[in-house]
């Protein structure tokens, strides 16, 4: 994700190594794709580091499984004593504040100064981590992503938020803070276990509900797409689309469609947007069901909810609500959270997202297969609206298989 000279038309442009935005109010990057990001052959993180001291952070996953291998690479890469590696607790428990406040100590161990790299390896929560302490240490300094996970590679890696949950709500501090650096391996992704990749998933059937209906049909044809091989679909390749396999149209199409949703609106002043589907109950499940119920899970459940409303409000037909349950529940993820599904968290939930989005809830709904509307007002919601529509989402995850339900 390099900061680059903007070029005279905003956009986003895709090549085989990746994609890069230029988006209206300046801001330039680019998220890469490569293979083997860790091996000593490949030149392109140690590129991006230029010479300058480095701080990598992970967690105690990429630890256990790369720890090694990252400091072979900055070894063999990087000068000596310009680099070390820091080893932070993972979890949704751990992004706060605190942990920003030690990423930011470390780094000051040291030696880190203003021309400094922090380097974040891992998912969401670790770059978010690091990208926030970045942005605020020596009032800021370059950090690079290596994601690690399909919810990296596909939403926290291609965007410019960082941030940490505080007074009670997920995500409530944080800055815009693009990374020089943003790099995707989809080696990576065979080492996660098969919730993680659900939790990806979750991610990427909310750009295809809102966006696109190619790549929706394409889940409903391969719902276990990163976990088990899947042929790519005769129509997909007389489209001229998915030569490469479906696991690298599903990453790449991904990537593309979340970075040309945020372009116009990079930094969020139109505060009405179609990325927030699955983030206005979400939040809210999460938090309250204790970090239980996973991003991932959290956003799946919302886009259900939603879903079930806009039916229930004639935006979405009947038949459009049911192919969307069935994919989610395809994907393995769930429908409904009984303890957190209640209607009067719902209704807090509605309520935040109204305060926090200027007292305009511009709550995201799909009005059909790719296509997505707002509903911009809380009186359009009813009580007994979202009480109907959380009976149904129960009544429908009652029916599925036990071993469904529990899989989260």
């Amino acid at each position: 994700m390099t900061a680059q000279t903007p070029v005279a038309e905003p956009g986003v442009r895709g090549d085989d190594g990746g994609f890069t935005l230029s988006a209206p109010e300046g801001t330039a990057y680019r998220v890469d794709l490569t293979s083997d990001v860790l091996s000593p052959r490949n030149p392109l993180l140690a590129e991006y580091c230029e010479g300058r001291r480095v701080v990598a952070f992970v967690g105690p996953t990429v630890e256990r499984l790369y720890g090694r291998s990252l400091r072979a690479y900055l070894a063999a890469r990087l000068a000596p004593d310009s680099w070390s590696v820091v080893v932070l607790s993972g979890g949704e428990d751990a992004k706060t504040m605190d942990t920003v406040e030690e990423i930011c100590a470390r780094a000051k161990l040291a030696g880190l100064d203003r021309r400094g790299v922090m380097l974040a390896v891992g998912g969401g929560v670790t770059c978010d981590l690091v990208g926030f302490a970045a942005a605020i240490y020596a009032r800021g300094v370059r950090y690079i992503k290596v994601n690690t996970t399909l919810v990296g590679q596909v939403d926290v890696g291609v965007g410019v938020k960082t941030g940490v949950n505080a007074l009670g709500t997920k995500n409530m501090l944080g800055a815009y803070h693009p990374a020089h650096a943003s790099i995707n391996d989809p080696g990576f992704l065979g080492s996660l276990t098969p919730r993680h990749i659900r939790c990806g998933l979750g991610e990427i059937a909310k750009m295809a509900i809102i966006k696109d209906a190619r790549l929706f049909r394409v889940l409903e044809e391969c719902p276990t797409v990163f976990q088990e091989p899947c042929p790519t679909p005769d129509w997909l390749l007389d489209a001229g689309l998915g030569r490469r396999g479906v696991e690298d149209y599903v990453l790449r199409t991904s990537m593309a469609s979340m970075m040309e949703e945020l372009c116009p609106n990079l930094r969020e002043h139109d505060l009405a947007r179609l990325v927030d589907f699955g983030h206005t109950f979400g939040p809210v499940i999460e938090t309250a069901s204790d970090y239980r119920v996973a991003h991932g899970e959290s956003v799946a459940v919302d886009m259900a909810l939603s879903a079930q409303l806009a039916r229930i409000l004639g935006i979405l037909g009947a038949d459009d609500c049911e192919r969307i349950m069935r994919l989610i529940a395809g994907l393995g993820l769930p429908l409904y959270d009984p303890l957190t599904c209640t209607p009067e968290l719902m209704d807090r939930a509605l309520r935040a997202s109204w305060e926090r989005r200027g007292r305009r809830l511009h709550l995201v709904v799909p009005d059909g297969i790719g296509s997505a509307v707002f509903v911009d007002d809380l009186d359009d919601i009813p009580p007994e609206g979202l009480e109907e529509a959380l009976r149904a989402l129960s009544a429908r995850a009652a029916a599925l298989p036990e071993a469904l339900v529990d899989s989260h």
